[in-house]
């Protein structure tokens, strides 16, 4: 017995401009074709129709699909390919949906409940940090600072969030790198400090021994110490260590240069 395109379409609920789209690509001919341009379909068609269907439902492509079919590919090693790449995405998307975890919870604990005690505070803060900085790298320092403080009049408590939320991805990365192992020389551990160096110099561009003497900071200012340990305990003392190496290894210019 065979089946219209129609009655095709109906029963297996593909739509027969699809169907004739299978046609034209090899992926399924008609049992034969009358003159009028009817197409027929018989039960070998309706029942390559079903294998087509379910290797679609299991997420292959057409031509994959073509490949199993055209050529008697394993259909078990084709599904096999195909669920190893299904896990790889898998892992990909488990990946990102951490990060936006993560990011919500770095903005929600950098939320900013009270704008007035926050900006009082920060005005207290920037005072003290302006001391450090002048005591441990000079007067030349404190004009970078203010050159810094300058361009973050008119910030918004919103834009605070963010660079807050934005400075706590920042040392759980560096927490990340240290935790998996890297001393504070490896060339891993010198990529990611790259970020807070990129960071530094979006306001000032200290030499490598100022840089260097930035990153002790983490160990004997309590308030640069407390951002990091907010990551993990043990950050503060290593990150002063990898800025150390960074500006030791990438910061010196090389040699015959100035």
């Amino acid at each position: 017995m065979q089946y219209s395109i129609s009655q095709v379409a109906k029963a297996s609920g593909v739509s027969a401009r699809m169907l004739r789209h299978y046609d034209a690509i090899g992926l399924l001919t008609p049992a034969s074709v009358a003159s009028n341009g009817y197409r027929w379909y018989g039960r070998l068609e309706l029942l390559r129709l079903q294998r087509v269907l379910l290797l679609r439902r299991l997420g292959l492509g057409l031509a994959e699909i073509g490949a199993i079919l055209g050529e008697q590919v394993d259909e078990v090693a084709a599904l096999r390919g195909h669920l190893a790449q299904l896990e790889e995405e898998r892992h990909r998307l488990d990946r990102v949906i951490a990060t936006v975890v993560e990011t919500i919870a770095d903005l929600g604990e950098a939320r900013i409940e009270n704008p007035e005690r926050f900006f009082a505070g920060l005005r207290k803060d920037s005072a003290a940090m302006r001391q450090t900085y002048r005591e441990t790298f000079g007067e030349g320092a404190t004009v970078a600072f203010d050159v810094a403080q300058a361009a973050q009049q008119g910030l918004t408590t919103a834009d605070y969030e963010h660079a807050a939320a934005q400075s706590a991805a920042l040392f759980r990365r560096l927490a990340g790198v240290m935790r998996s192992g890297k001393a504070p020389e490896d060339p891993a551990a010198l990529d990611a400090v790259a970020g807070h160096y990129e960071s530094v110099s979006r306001f000032w561009q200290p030499t490598a021994s100022a840089y260097a003497a930035m990153g002790g900071l983490y160990v004997t200012d309590p308030r640069q110490r407390e951002l990091a340990a907010r990551a993990d305990p043990e950050l503060p003392a290593w990150l002063a260590r990898a800025i150390e190496a960074y500006a030791r290894v990438r910061l010196v210019p090389p040699l015959g240069k100035v």
